[in-house]
């Protein structure tokens, strides 16, 4: 797996980023990673070999009492799974854990990130009727994975909600994209990050992706084709999950409208939302934190950013999608399908990359 990121390529990304250029630079929102690489050889369901994992992302830590996110989301095309989206949808917020993994291992996480909750917040489960409603989502592993023996269990996912941290965020082949592939080349995990300005204050935007979507011949790199040299392919087969974090001051409806951009970031590399695809987005902020519903005040007052400052917000987001993705794809070396046996999935190339640099540099100048 490399340590270069697309931005060491020498390719010009716009805004500032934070220090990490990671989710984790909103404060209190941490990251954590089972990774499962396990096996090589011909498929044989329920034994390997294994590429798959799960990512966790804690909104607000390990922070006490359990307090929900206001969010909103976006589904850009729906072939495929977010859990908790109606009540957020109805319900304007969401409590606990974001946990990304496989197609077929979306039940076990869910009881896991669960189970994590009641344990870890058991004063807000224990003497009153909670409920917990996390949010799991998946994009489909199965070309390098052994994906129906399902070998994501309860305690890798425990162990990725209490591994949890901030700081560098590793990329690439990681969690819950162990087992990636975006654009006909190995991806999986990518983040980026912006500080911006909006209205009088600064603020951070973060963004974790898990890339799995696009089809080769449509790949473009800071408006430059890439994919075209390259053998075609017929079909999208994949699917991208966005998460966007903010410590921007802002009302579901409006983080409704960030997840919509995201869409705009991962057009940025040519995908058309194929029909096999699953393109689903989450935004949340840290800011404003409404109580849990059974131990909360009669009333809450809320603050908001003006809906006139957004626009540096949703350029941030569209800049942090565009990197993200393509760090994704940076970080993740080549790997070998386990179904079609033997293919090989390659990595993009740094070298082109750094060719599409110098072409950006000179026409700059």
């Amino acid at each position: 797996m490399s340590t270069i990121r697309a931005r060491d390529l020498g390719l010009p990304f716009r805004g500032e980023t934070g220090p990490y250029n990671a989710i984790t630079d909103v404060p209190g929102v941490m990251v954590g990673m089972t990774t499962l690489i396990e096996g090589d050889g011909p498929l044989t369901p329920g034994r390997g070999p294994v590429r798959t994992g799960v990512t966790a992302i804690l909104p607000r830590g390990f922070e006490k009492p359990l307090l929900p996110v206001w969010a909103g989301t976006f589904r850009f095309n729906g072939n495929g799974e977010m859990t908790g989206v109606h009540w957020i949808e109805d319900g304007g917020y969401f409590a606990g854990p974001i946990c990304l993994t496989n197609t077929h291992s979306v039940g076990i996480a869910h009881h896991a990130a669960i189970r994590w909750m009641i344990q870890t917040y058991p004063e807000d489960f224990l003497p009153v009727h909670q409920w917990a409603m996390p949010v799991i989502a998946e994009t489909y592993d199965g070309v390098l994975n052994d994906i129906n023996g399902q070998h994501l269990t309860e305690s890798h996912v425990l162990s990725a909600l209490m591994g949890a941290r901030s700081g560098p965020v590793p990329e690439g082949s990681t969690g819950g994209g162990t087992g990636m592939i975006a654009y006909g080349y190995k991806a999986g995990t990518g983040t980026a990050s912006r500080r911006i300005a909006a209205g009088s204050s600064a603020y951070t935007v973060g963004v974790l992706v898990q890339a799995n979507h696009g089809a080769r011949q449509w790949l473009e790199v800071l408006g430059v084709p890439y994919g075209a040299e390259d053998t075609p392919e017929t079909m999208d087969r994949g699917s991208i999950i966005v998460v966007i974090a903010t410590d921007i001051p802002m009302m579901p409806h409006q983080l409704k409208r960030v997840a919509r951009r995201a869409t705009l970031g991962i057009g940025r590399h040519g995908t058309v939302g194929g029909n096999s695809s699953g393109d689903l987005f989450l935004a949340f902020t840290t800011k404003n934190p409404p109580p849990m519903p059974a131990s909360g005040a009669e009333d809450i007052i809320v603050r908001a950013l003006n809906d006139n400052s957004f626009d540096p917000v949703y350029e941030a987001v569209v800049q942090c999608v565009e990197e993200a993705v393509l760090n994704a794809m940076v970080q993740a070396g080549p790997m070998v399908a386990a179904k079609p046996e033997g293919r090989q999935i390659p990595a993009i190339s740094h070298e082109r990359l750094r060719a599409i640099a110098r072409v950006l540099r000179d026409r700059s100048n």
